[in-house]
């Protein structure tokens, strides 16, 4: 069992001035991995204390100080790569292929991608008769989530660094062994004492005092739209800047003219990656009513070709999910949804064969669903897939803008005319058409409950400077 129970404050390990401890559960094994520390009050007043006195000299560092230091946390990322993997693996059951490409990958690529946004950014540009300037917002709070630890971790950590901020980092206590090695990777990196600081903690005990503390002028917050609402309540008093980037409910429209094998099985498989734990899956798919049959066969042909298993399997696919409560929960709305009436096709309440031990959820579709059931409306966070039917474009349009998140959209069609005019009228920061998700540089993030701010690339770097205009200079 690893012993994690140090925090990283001021350029190096402390020992944390609470004594509460929480043991970190193996989701696929339900075992014990790992225990931590949980932070009180006074040892997040330490860490902003030296994140406080760190911002008087990091603000007015240079362009090329800040890239030494992004290409210091590459280099080390780099060499610690497969640790983090397998970190992610077993915090929160990520499958070894989906650990190693995707979350451990995503990670190291924001880092590449900020650096080379910082190289050409106009911190500062010439506007009529003033100078303009953009400079660092100051202290950030980071709250990060445990369905992407090291991706969301990534692009709050890389562009404050960019901007000249400096943070205090609190991951999620359920998944806090990624974040452990990343600030090993930074304190091998050889960042200024106080840029960088992170403390384990849970959410009323560390997150709130984080939000409302009076010397933090942002907070940066990834997780439920629930928590987001406290962490805005708790930050309104100060009036600090606040980004979320909350749940999501997102429709996939699957348009008359769309390849349907591809389109269906396409939809489905992004649900069950990373076992349903992305707030942007596109958990409702919206089919033309007279093809319902046919999406319902393919939909569930690629639930039962999911391989359901322990993350270090090589033959798995999906993961469990990440703790015993989430576990509970997506049981309880899959109950609501066949005490609702909708039409079970494939997964239910069971767990998989072969998976006694582990919080493991089968891969679930449900058919003739409206808009108005539980499963349409709450975001499930598991791997659970809502079919719904409809009768014409505009109706689908209504359905999909019929909730209250705007995270992501997809569809599915051959007519660009179409698809430009369906993508034109959903309400959400993210549509993907025909599979395409675009890159490492488009600014994710979303609109109604589904939060604020940009993430990703050159527009996550905006949401951490703050506007100043310089009139009267020559």
């Amino acid at each position: 069992m690893k012993n994690y129970k140090q925090f990283y404050i001021n350029g190096r390990w402390v020992d944390p001035v609470s004594d509460q401890k929480m043991n970190v559960i193996n989701p696929s094994n339900e075992q014990v991995c790992a225990q931590i520390s949980i932070g009180n009050e006074a040892d997040l007043n330490n860490a902003v204390a030296a994140a406080s006195e760190a911002f008087k000299t990091y603000a007015y560092s240079s362009r090329e100080d800040r890239i030494e230091i992004i290409q210091n946390i590459i280099q080390q990322y780099k060499l610690r790569y497969n640790d983090i993997a397998d970190a992610i693996s077993e915090e929160m059951g990520a499958p070894t292929a989906l650990a190693v490409k995707s979350q451990a990958g995503s990670g190291l690529a924001h880092f590449q991608a900020i650096a080379d946004v910082l190289k050409d950014y106009a911190f500062e540009k010439k506007q009529g008769v003033s100078i303009i300037k953009k400079e660092a917002v100051g202290v950030c709070g980071l709250i990060t989530p445990w369905n992407w630890p090291m991706n969301q971790l990534a692009c709050k950590v890389a562009p404050a660094l960019a901007a000249g901020c400096t943070l205090v980092l609190k991951p999620s206590e359920i998944a806090p062994l990624s974040a452990y090695v990343f600030s090993q990777v930074v304190d091998a990196a050889g960042l200024p004492a106080g840029i960088y600081n992170m403390l384990n903690g849970d959410g009323p005990g560390v997150g709130s005092a984080l939000s409302s503390h009076p010397l933090v002028d942002m907070v940066s917050f990834t997780g439920s739209t629930r928590a987001g609402s406290l962490v805005a309540q708790n930050a309104a008093p100060s009036v600090k800047r606040v980004a979320q980037e909350l749940g999501g409910k997102s429709a996939n429209i699957i348009l008359a003219d769309a390849d349907l094998e591809k389109a269906i099985s396409r939809g489905a498989k992004e649900v069950f990656n990373n076992s349903g734990q992305s707030c942007n899956a596109p958990t409702r798919m919206l089919v033309p009513k007279e093809l319902l049959a046919k999406a319902e066969s393919i939909a569930s042909a690629t639930a039962n070709s999911v391989v359901v298993g322990e993350a270090t399997d090589p033959a798995t696919t999906m993961g469990p999910v990440i703790s015993e409560l989430q576990y509970n929960k997506i049981r309880g709305l899959i109950q609501a949804g066949i005490d609702e009436g909708a039409k079970l096709l494939c997964g239910g309440l069971d767990k998989p064969q072969a998976c006694d031990k582990g919080y493991f959820v089968a891969p679930t579709i449900f058919s003739q669903v409206n808009n108005q059931m539980t499963i349409a409306r709450e975001e499930i966070f598991g791997p659970v897939l809502a079919i719904l039917p409809y009768d014409s474009l505009d109706q689908a349009i209504e359905i999909a803008n019929d909730t209250p998140y705007g995270l992501a959209g997809y569809i599915q069609g051959e007519d660009p005319k179409t698809l430009r005019y369906v993508a034109d009228r959903i309400r959400a920061g993210n549509l993907n058409i025909n599979g395409n998700s675009g890159d490492i540089n488009t600014p994710f993030g979303g609109c109604k409950q589904s939060g604020n701010g940009r993430e990703w690339g050159v527009h996550g770097l905006n949401d951490f400077v703050e506007i100043k205009a310089i009139s009267g200079l020559n």
